[in-house]
């Protein structure tokens, strides 16, 4: 395949991975392997592995219909959607203020604002919300498209370098009588039901991967076929979980055992973050880490200011007009850019009112995202039959099997934890 023929496909899931490599790497993967070593391996595998189908329809979707899952949505009958449109409401304002407050804690550490505006704790957040909705309002996709592959590289070299040299360095020495933390109790479960909500990312986010799709296909002037679209997807999908267990494993060697925590608060854990990594490859990166840190957060802020407001622009589309206005609406951006507004104002509320509680703002968000993600998986699933995505766009056999295990997975945990919060 030709490079400006790869540069047409490739987008929606390097996207994808951007959105994914945010929180729930720095933040929860770091906190599994500082927290409980390597015990919660199988828990990040297997929460990567059982999610993987319903991300991976979202693509599918677009490539065969030519439309969002959105659209899929209101095919199944309105009630469907406008679960979906409530679900979405009631999560995009926890979902992007958690995503901001850890990248703000990133920029503080970068550039020490709160040191230059010490009256003003909100102000890095809002310096942060207006460059992005900034440029998503001027730039719109291709703007996003390009920036995202430039930080791709520069995240994957810096955080494949820091992961080599942490295995070449080896863990750190542990304290004497050190006891390992029980992970059955109740805090080490909510904290495994917090984790895998945003593992690889939170299952409500797959509608973005076939809303990004269809903007890479009007963009670009090409369309992929199913096979290219499923390998691009395939490429972010992978590349996300692999880095999963990369942030895990430097938790575990440079934290676990230790006596010493991961802060609570954004800035500080931020700085803990970055310090893994310079201790292991030396004082003279800390500048280089810091930067390649707050490049990840803001490029997982920007696409998920991007995602929820297209997912909120689509759906609102199909809900409040009618069949052929919301389609003539498609190429509208109006409803967009309120959509983006909203989501920043609403965002920049619930910070302020977390300002001080950052754990618990982050397991608050992720533990959302689990719980709706069997009502998601159950969806997607239906989406991708026959009927609606044609013979040829069948997922094959050991997908949908891996799908009805992903669903009981899913249901499973969903189910203890209300178990045990009773």
């Amino acid at each position: 395949m030709s490079f400006d023929r790869i540069n047409k496909v490739l987008g929606p899931g390097i996207l994808f991975a951007s959105t994914a490599i945010g929180v729930s790497h720095l933040v929860q993967s770091t906190r599994a392997g500082a927290n409980y070593g390597f015990a919660l391996l199988g828990i990040i595998i297997a929460a990567n592995l059982f999610k993987y189908p319903f991300f991976e329809y979202g693509s599918r979707y677009a490539s065969a219909t030519g439309e969002s899952l959105i659209d899929g949505y209101k095919r199944l009958g309105r009630p469907i959607l406008w679960i979906y449109f409530l679900v979405t409401i009631c999560s995009m304002f926890f979902v992007m203020s958690a995503v901001g407050f850890v990248t703000v804690g990133f920029l503080d550490n970068l550039l020490n604002l709160s040191a230059i505006w010490p009256s003003f704790q909100l102000f890095p957040t809002l310096l942060l919300f207006v460059v992005c909705c900034g440029v998503l309002l001027i730039g719109k996709f291709n703007i996003l498209d390009n920036l995202i592959k430039i930080i791709g590289v520069v995240l994957l070299l810096s955080t494949v370098l820091a992961f080599v040299l942490t295995l070449l360095h080896g863990p750190a020495e542990q304290i004497d009588n050190f006891v390992p933390p029980e992970v059955f109790d109740e805090v080490g479960i909510l904290f495994v039901i917090a984790l895998m909500g945003w593992m690889p990312t939170a299952l409500d986010l797959c509608t973005w991967n076939s809303l990004w799709t269809i903007e890479k296909i009007k963009t670009s002037g090409y369309k992929p076929s199913l096979k290219e679209t499923i390998s691009e997807f395939n490429l972010g999908y992978f590349l996300a979980a692999g880095l999963s267990i990369c942030f895990l494993t430097m938790g575990a060697y440079f934290v676990y055992g230790t006596g010493v925590s991961m802060p609570a608060g954004s800035g500080q854990f931020a700085s803990r973050v970055v310090t893994l990594y310079t201790e292991t490859i030396g004082d003279w990166s800390y500048i280089i880490i810091s930067a390649s840190a707050f490049s990840i957060m803001f490029s997982t802020s920007i696409t998920v200011f991007d995602g929820y407001a297209r997912a909120i622009e689509r759906t609102s589309e199909l809900l409040f007009l009618s069949e052929s206005r919301a389609d003539e609406a498609l190429n509208n951006s109006k409803a967009y850019n309120i959509s983006l507004l909203v989501l920043a104002v609403g965002s920049f509320v619930i910070i302020a009112l977390f300002l001080k509680h950052f754990k618990v703002l982050i397991d608050l968000a992720t533990t959302i995202s689990f719980l709706i993600a069997p009502f998601v998986a159950i969806v997607n699933l239906i989406l991708v039959q026959e009927r609606y995505v044609g013979r040829e766009a069948v997922p094959p056999l050991w997908m949908r099997i891996l799908s009805y295990a992903g669903i009981l997975f899913l249901i499973g945990f969903a189910c203890f934890y209300i178990y045990i919060k009773l």
